[in-house]
Order: structure tokens, then sequence, then C-alpha cells
């Protein structure tokens, strides 16, 4: 897991460099004396504020930096690199009720079993191959795993229309799809599996 946290703060190169081998899953190393490419699978998580004072959108108006300024700190990721991170999420700030409340959480055990069962699927489905889990499926292996019904289309072509979607980010959300699909222990993804992929990558800051 590489986390980054502040990642609007990292040079823009700095970043840039990462597209390739979240993409590939290798590094290429390149000196006077030669270049050597090495495996680099990883899992990108990065964090980051709404703007440089952190408080934009927030309902008390606490925010101090002008629209120019929220646009300047968006721009400083680009979207290629948003393109090859699966999920977009918004995370709103904690009110004072929601900290006083007594529910208790699901336990991470019960979550961890639910992960692995998932991971267990998605182990028998790639035996034989390279792949090991549904992030890494090439395109042939998400026609093949990943086909939606007549509404699953219909949902698919109205968010790819909508959201001005890619080639890259279309396929990652049936990934995604997939996934959630595995984690509800379905064998086919169903209309909700896909419109939950679909939201993760529809947050109004990261367009």
């Amino acid at each position: 897991v590489l986390f980054l946290d502040e990642l609007p703060e990292f040079h823009r190169d700095v970043l840039e460099v990462l597209r390739a081998p979240i993409e590939d899953g290798e590094v290429t190393i390149t000196r006077a004396a030669g270049s050597i490419t090495l495996p680099s699978r990883f899992m990108l998580v990065g964090a980051m504020n709404p703007c440089r004072c952190g408080w934009y959108g927030h309902p008390s108006g606490r925010c101090t930096c002008s629209p120019q300024q929220v646009e300047q700190y968006m721009q400083r990721i680009s979207g290629p690199l948003l393109d090859r991170i699966d999920m977009h999420i918004d995370v709103p700030s904690v009110e004072y009720e929601a900290m006083r409340r007594k529910e208790q959480p699901e336990p991470s055990s019960a979550i961890r079993e639910r992960v692995n069962a998932a991971r267990e699927v998605q182990k028998k489905r790639f035996a034989g191959t390279e792949v090991s889990c549904n992030a890494y499926m090439t395109p042939a292996m998400i026609g093949q795993y990943c086909a939606l019904d007549a509404a699953g289309e219909k949902l698919m072509q109205g968010a790819f229309e909508r959201l001005g979607l890619t080639a890259r980010s279309h396929d990652r959300i049936l990934r995604m799809a997939r996934t959630i699909a595995d984690l509800d222990a379905s064998p086919d993804i169903q209309a909700a599996h896909l419109a939950e992929a679909i939201q993760y990558r529809s947050s109004t800051l990261l367009k």
C-alpha cells in the first residue's frame, strides 16, 4: 500500500510518474549505464482536503479560499492520474450528533471474513492464470466475467455519457462492480452493484 496524504501538495511531476506503475505494475529506472525494470504492484491510497484551508463546502462558511484558489488546488492532480484511481470518495466532516451516537459499527472480524470469502472466489476464478484478483483483469477477462444484463447496460451507457467516462474508467468501473458483487456473494453483476461502482467515480470535487 502506498499512502499519500495531502495529495495535491506533492509536486505534479512526482505524481505523474506514478501513472505507468499503476497501469503496468512495473517501474523502469534509467541511468547512464543502462536501465532496469522491476515489479511494482501496489495499492495507491491518497487523501486530500477540498481546498488549502480545508473548509471548502462546509456549511459553516469558514472557507477563506477564492473559487480560483480552489480550482488551482484541484488542478494539481491531473485527469489522467485520477482516471487510474478506482474510487473517488468525498468524506464529509463529522457532525456532533454523529459523534455521540451509541450504535456499534460492524466489527473488523466480520468484514475480514467477507473480504477473504471474496478473495477465494477470485482465486478460483483466475486459477491457472497470472491474474490474482479482479483489479488485474485483462480486457478479455472483463468481457468474460463482467457481463451486464439489459438494466446494467442501460445504466452503464447513461453513466458513460453523463460523466464523460474514458475507456479506462469504463473498465475500472466494471472491475469494481465485479468486486462488489463478489463481496455480496453474487455470481452476476446486478444493477445495484454497478450503481455503487459508478458512484465511486462521480465525485463532484474530482471531476
